[in-house]
């Protein structure tokens, strides 16, 4: 029982020093249920996303800006992924507050995702 409690104890302190912040573990807690880093499945990949509005939104501040308020109130006519709704549905209101989602697009902005296994 002792070694199941250890083990148990060294998995959670090693995820959590890959989860080296707050925004690592509120995008890997709650984003990537859906949105995978590099694959599309149930909806976009966050490197397709990210590419597409980092594109319209090259600057920090008007990208996290922008994403922040498009996810805490989604609409198809806001949208710049047309494609992407049609073929997945519209994001869903998820009812996070406007800080959380702030904090969560500045750290999809600055994380590459197409490192695989990095620690992000």
């Amino acid at each position: 029982m002792i070694n199941f409690k250890i083990t148990s104890l060294f998995i959670l302190f090693a995820s959590l020093a890959e989860a080296n912040d707050m925004s690592s573990l509120l995008f890997n807690g709650n984003c990537i249920t859906c949105h995978k880093e590099t694959q599309t499945i149930s909806a976009p990949s966050v490197v397709k996303f990210k590419e597409v509005y980092k594109s319209a939104f090259p600057v920090k501040k008007e990208f996290v800006n922008y994403m922040s308020s498009w996810v805490l109130n989604p609409k198809e006519e806001t949208s710049l992924m047309h494609h992407s709704i049609q073929k997945h549905g519209l994001m869903p209101n998820l009812s996070y507050d406007l800080d959380t989602l702030r904090e969560i697009s500045a750290y999809i902005y600055e994380t590459d995702f197409t490192k695989r296994g990095g620690k992000h």
